[in-house]
C-alpha cells in the first residue's frame, strides 16, 4: 500500500496543515526556517513509527496558542493530530475481495489517525457491511440460519452475539465464532485484521543522527536495553549488526580480531553502497577499532572497551575520527547504515522521512544525494523530505514540491499550489529553475562565450546573411552565451570547464581579461585554439565585434539608432578621431566631447537596430565585411569535433 494524503492538526506550529497529496516515490516539503517542515514529518512519523518511543506529548506538543481548545475534548477522547490516507495495491484489495467478497470495499482508500488521550490508531473504512455479512452468514448450516434467523442480524458484531448464544452450535458456527472473535468482532475489525500488517513504517531521519567517533560498548549496551539510544548510536548498532555482531560480543577479549575483520568486511559493503553515489572523494574508508580508556576519561568513555570508528583517507595516508570528519559524509555514511540495516530486517514496507538530508553537504554532493534518493529508496520506498536548498530541488520534478508556511495567524499551512507561496519560501524553487535555465537554454556541450548581447545579435544576422549565399556560417552547435561584461569571461571559462564543458571565448583585442583567459587556456582548462580575438580577421592590433563592418556602414546603424538625439544633424567620417583602430572607442569619445545622449554610448542600440531593420541593412553589407565574419566562422567551426 503506498500513502497518498496527510493531514496534520495540533501540533506545534501545525495548527491546522490543511490535507496535502503524498506523491507516489517521492514528495519535497520546501520552506524556510521555522517554517513547520521538521513539526510536519514528526507528525507523521508519529502515526506508526519505527522506533515505538516516538509518541506524542500533549503537554509538549499541542499548540501553545491553542491551549483553550484542549478542553473540548474528554479525557479519553482522541484528540487527532494525524490523519493519512492510504490505498491497497491489487494483491492487497484481492486479498481482502478473496475474504469478504469483490464488493465489500467501497474504496481501496482508507484512512488512519492518531492522536493525544486516546493513542491507539483509528482506521476508517469505506465499506459495505451488509455485504460482508451475507458472505460470513453464508458459510453456516441451514439448521444454524433457520435456528438464528436474520431478523435481528444487522452487523458483524450481532452475528458474533448470535453465534455465542446459540446451545448446540454446529462446527461451521464454532469456527466462525472462533474467527470472529479472533478478529475483532466488529465489520472494520475484520477489515483492520487484514490491512493492519501491511500499515507501513515509518522512519524518520535528521541531519544530525549520525554515528559518534568514540563509545563505551557498556554504556552502549545498558542504553541500548533502557531504549534511550540516539538515532546515532541506533546507526552504529546498525553497522555491526550488519556485520553479523552484538555489542556484548566485544566484551569478550579474545575476540576482538574477529569482531573487527567481521565489522571490516560490513564497513566494506556500506562503503561500496556509499560510493555509488557519493561522488566527491572515493578515497575514504571505515575502520574499527577497539581501545581501553584513556587516562583521565570522564562519564561513559571511562568504562571500557570502547569502540571507536575511523575514516582513513587513503589518498593521505591518514585517519580521523568518524565524527571528526565532514559532516557530510559522515550523515551520508550513517544514514546508509541505519537505513540498510532496517531494510533487511523490516517486516512491513517503509516510509523515509529525511529532514533537511545534505544540511551540511556540497551543492554536488546534495545531488548525488537526490540521485540516491531517486535511484535508491524511491523505487522501492516513499519518501519525504525537506529542504530549503536549491539544490535539493528538481525543476523538473516541480510536482512534487509542497510548500510549507507558517502563516501568522493560522500556523503552518502545507500546499502543492508552490507559487502561491511567499516568495522567501519559493527561492529555493526559482534558485533550482535558475540553475536548469541557464544550464538548458544558456550552455550547451559547445559553448561559445560572448562579452554581451550585440556581439550575439552580429554573429546570428552575420550568420544568417552568410547562409543565405550559400557560404559557410556558424555552426548550429554552438551555444552561443553572453555572460555581461569581458570581466565575468575568467570565472565564466572556469566554471564551464569544471562542468566538462567545452568553452570558445570570442573576445575584444584590447579586453582586460584577455591574460588571465590565456593562462586558463595554458593550463588546459581551455581549448588551445578556444581562445578566439577578433584582431584575428580585422587585421588590426586592436579590434572588437564591430570592426569586423565597414566603418561606414556601422556609423549609419548608429546614426540611426540614435536619430533622435542627434536632432538632424547625424554624425560624419570626419567628426571622428579615425586614427583610433576601433569604431566603437572613436564614437565613445565623440559621445563624451559631445554630450550625444548624457554622454554614453550603448553598443546594443546599433545592433538592435540592425536586428530590426536588417531586410534594408543586410544587402548593404559590403564583400569585405562578409569575408571577414566568413573567415570568423570557419575559424570557431574548426573547434569543433567533425
Amino acid at each position: 500500500m503506498r500513502l497518498v494524503k496527510a493531514h496534520v492538526v495540533n501540533y506545534r506550529s501545525v495548527e491546522d496543515s490543511d490535507e496535502f497529496v503524498i506523491e507516489p516515490d517521492v514528495t519535497c516539503l520546501v520552506g524556510k526556517n521555522e517554517s513547520g517542515k521538521t513539526a510536519t514529518l514528526k507528525a507523521i512519523c508519529r502515526l506508526n513509527p519505527v522506533e515505538p518511543s516516538a509518541v506524542f506529548d500533549e503537554e509538549i506538543d499541542f499548540p501553545a496558542t491553542q491551549t483553550g481548545r484542549r478542553r473540548q475534548w474528554d479525557a479519553k477522547e482522541l484528540v487527532p493530530v494525524i490523519t493519512a490516507t492510504f490505498e491497497l495495491n491489487d494483491d492487497e484489495f484481492d486479498r481482502v475481495a478473496r475474504k469478504f467478497g469483490v464488493d465489500v470495499l467501497r474504496s481501496r482508500q482508507f484512512t488512519v489517525t492518531r492522536g493525544y488521550r486516546d493513542t491507539s490508531i483509528h482506521w476508517g473504512f469505506d465499506f459495505d457491511e451488509q455485504k460482508m455479512l451475507w458472505l460470513l452468514y453464508e458459510q453456516l448450516d441451514p439448521t444454524v440460519k433457520q435456528t438464528m434467523g436474520t431478523a435481528a442480524i444487522n452487523s458483524v458484531e450481532d452475528l458474533t452475539e448470535a453465534l455465542r448464544a446459540l446451545e448446540e452450535p454446529s462446527s461451521k458456527a464454532t469456527n466462525l465464532l472462533a474467527q470472529l472473535e479472533e478478529w475483532g468482532s466488529e465489520g472494520w475489525r475484520l477489515l483492520h485484521y487484514l490491512i493492519a500488517p501491511r500499515l507501513p513504517k515509518f522512519v524518520y531521519f535528521d541531519d544530525y543522527d549520525s554515528m559518534p567517533g568514540k563509545t563505551s560498548i557498556p554504556d552502549l549496551i545498558q542504553r541500548r536495553n533502557d531504549g534511550t539510544l540516539t538515532r546515532g548510536e541506533q546507526a552504529l548498532v546498525s553497522l555491526l549488526r550488519i556485520a553479523g555482531s552484538d555489542l556484548e560480543d566485544f566484551l569478550v577479549k579474545d575476540n576482538h580480531e574477529r569482531l573487527i575483520r567481521r565489522q571490516e568486511n560490513a564497513n566494506a559493503s556500506i562503503s561500496r553502497e556509499v560510493f555509488k553515489y557519493w561522488r566527491q572523494s572515493t578515497d575514504l574508508g571505515v575502520k574499527l577499532e577497539v581501545l581501553q580508556p584513556e587516562t583521565g576519561a570522564t562519564g561513559a568513555l571511562n568504562q571500557g572497551p570502547i569502540l571507536q570508528i575511523r575514516v582513513f583517507n587513503n589518498r593521505h595516508g591518514v585517519s580521523v575520527p568518524f565524527d571528526e570528519r565532514s559532516r557530510g559524509f559522515v550523515w551520508f555514511f550513517s544514514f546508509l547504515a541505519y537505513f540498510t540495516d532496517l531494510e533487511h530486517s523490516a517486516e512491513q514496507q517503509l516510509i523515509l522521512l529525511l529532514d533537511e538530508p545534505g544540511l551540511s553537504l556540497h551543492g554536488r554532493a546534495q545531488e548525488d544525494l537526490l540521485r540516491l534518493i531517486d535511484e535508491r529508496l524511491a523505487p522501492k520506498h516513499q519518501v519525504l523530505y525537506t529542504t530549503h536548498s536549491p539544490f535539493m530541488v528538481s525543476a523538473d520534478h516541480v510536482h512534487r514540491l509542497r510548500t510549507v508556511v507558517d502563516h501568522e495567524e493560522i500556523g503552518t499551512k502545507v500546499s502543492a499550489e508552490v507559487f502561491k507561496a511567499d516568495e522567501d519560501t519559493t527561492f529555493p524553487l526559482y534558485a533550482a529553475m535558475g540553475i536548469g535555465m541557464t544550464q538548458s537554454l544558456f550552455i550547451g556541450e559547445h559553448t561559445l562565450l560572448l562579452e554581451g548581447a550585440s556581439d550575439l545579435i552580429y554573429l546570428d544576422v552575420l550568420s544568417d546573411a552568410l547562409t543565405e549565399l550559400g557560404r559557410t556560417g556558424l555552426d548550429p552547435r554552438w551555444v552561443k552565451t553572453p555572460i555581461g561584461g569581458s570581466g565575468k569571461l575568467s570565472t565564466f571559462v572556469t566554471l564551464l570547464g569544471a562542468n566538462k564543458v567545452d568553452v570558445a571565448v570570442l573576445v575584444d583585442s584590447s579586453t582586460q581579461d584577455v591574460g588571465a583567459v590565456k593562462r586558463l587556456r595554458d593550463n588546459d582548462q581551455l581549448a588551445k585554439r578556444g581562445l578566439v580575438e577578433i584582431s584575428e580577421f580585422t587585421q588590426t592590433s586592436d579590434a572588437d565585434i564591430e570592426d569586423l563592418f565597414d566603418p561606414a556602414f556601422y556609423l549609419d546603424l548608429v546614426n540611426r539608432a540614435y536619430a533622435k538625439n542627434l536632432g538632424g544633424m547625424p554624425i560624419a567620417t570626419t567628426d571622428l578621431n579615425t586614427k583610433d583602430p576601433r569604431v566603437v572607442r572613436q564614437i565613445e569619445n565623440h559621445f563624451r566631447s559631445r554630450d550625444i545622449a548624457g554622454g554614453k554610448f550603448s553598443h546594443l542600440k546599433p545592433a538592435t537596430t540592425l536586428l530590426r531593420e536588417q531586410s534594408v541593412l543586410v544587402p548593404a553589407l559590403d564583400p569585405a565585411t562578409l569575408t571577414r565574419a566568413e573567415n570568423l566562422f570557419v575559424r570557431l567551426n574548426g573547434l569543433l569535433p567533425s
